[in-house]
């Protein structure tokens, strides 16, 4: 028998090692598609733990850690109660308005589509409101169903939030004790090494988080000022959409300025419309050259192509939970990482 080659050794080694690898990470994505809801619940509480974690800190400086967390939990709470309650007054106040404006500003599209270079058959729109009419009509059990369906995801979505702020409230209390709790029922030659693991995963992590929050409310604003000064209905509803969508980099922002494109489109015309479509552009280019930028700085430096694969990937993998999550878990392997790497050279801590 002819002796194996040393190329051909070196690939099987790494051949099965990837296999290894390959069915270890299926295995893990098995096990959070089996419970994404609790995954996601974590995920948001160590989010809240992130954005509350200092003024946590100065707050148990003068009263007791519990009165502590309890008074920045209650506070971001009426804060955010109270950010729904504007905008729901703002659509209530609107709502007579809006929808004079949309019958008319669907008379005006409607016109402006018969016209050069559409020249659209002007029953066309009124047979595709008919065809609409009718499939509501005939598909009516269907879509009761599909609304009973809606609130039992709407039961499950207040699960995951209720979760969410109970782990928030532990990782607020003792999250710094419990990590230590951890790190010593480990092996003692694993100790320093998971400890330094766990600081750069948590700097990365909050540095992401507080980045992006900042990234969102900067845009939120920008596009509120702009579409209430271009006289665009529902300008904080909006602003507020835009904030959200934020959070999924590169794609999030531009869809949500699509629907504020669309809702100017029907509201005002084209004119108006299409300078919603050059604000899309001046928003999308402070993103990508400016704030973003300094999100990574305060994280780590992640290329613009990483991060665009990540959250295609995400999506893809998780839909938009996995869009809104893979940035900042790509962030935090690459933290984690880098300051293994960094600490083999330390004797205190390499093993």
């Amino acid at each position: 028998m002819p002796p194996v080659s040393a190329f051909l050794r070196t690939a099987a080694s790494y051949a099965w090692r990837l296999l290894v690898v390959g069915a270890a990470v299926y295995a893990v994505f098995a096990v959070l598609g089996r419970f994404h809801e609790i995954g996601v619940a974590l995920f948001l509480g160590l989010v809240v733990t992130a954005l509350l974690s200092a003024p946590n800190r100065r707050l148990a400086r003068v009263l007791p850690r519990s009165l502590a967390v309890a008074a920045c939990l209650l506070g971001s709470t009426v804060l955010l109660l109270g950010v729904l309650v504007l905008v729901g007054e703002a659509v209530a106040g609107e709502s007579t308005t809006l929808v004079r404006e949309f019958r008319e500003g669907l008379g005006r599209i409607e016109r402006w589509l018969e016209q050069p270079p559409f020249r659209l058959n002007p029953g066309a729109l009124s047979d595709v409101q008919s065809r609409v009419g009718q499939y509501l009509s005939s598909h009516r059990s269907t879509l009761l169903s599909t609304a009973l369906s809606g609130a039992g995801h709407l039961v499950q979505v207040l699960t995951v939030l209720a979760l969410a702020v109970f782990s928030s409230v532990f990782f607020l209390h003792g999250g710094d004790r419990q990590w230590a709790w951890f790190c010593a029922q480990l092996p003692v030659s694993a100790r320093a090494r998971a400890a330094v693991a766990g600081r750069a995963a948590w700097r990365a992590f909050t540095g992401y988080t507080h980045g992006i929050v900042l990234v969102a409310a900067t845009n939120a604003v920008l596009v509120g000022l702009a579409l209430y000064f271009l006289g665009v209905p529902l300008a904080v509803p909006l602003a507020l959409l835009e904030f959200f969508a934020a959070f999924i980099p590169l794609i999030g922002s531009p869809v949500a300025l699509g629907v504020a494109a669309v809702v100017a489109l029907a509201a005002q015309g084209p004119l108006v419309a299409g300078l919603v479509v050059a604000l899309i552009v001046v928003i999308g280019q402070i993103e990508g050259h400016l704030l973003h930028p300094l999100v990574m700085s305060w994280a780590v430096r992640l290329h613009p192509l990483v991060v665009a694969i990540s959250v295609i990937a995400g999506a893809i993998a998780a839909g938009v939970v996995g869009a809104v999550v893979a940035v900042p878990l790509v962030s935090v392997i690459w933290s984690v990482r880098t300051a293994l790497r960094d600490a083999r050279h330390d004797p205190g801590i390499a093993p």
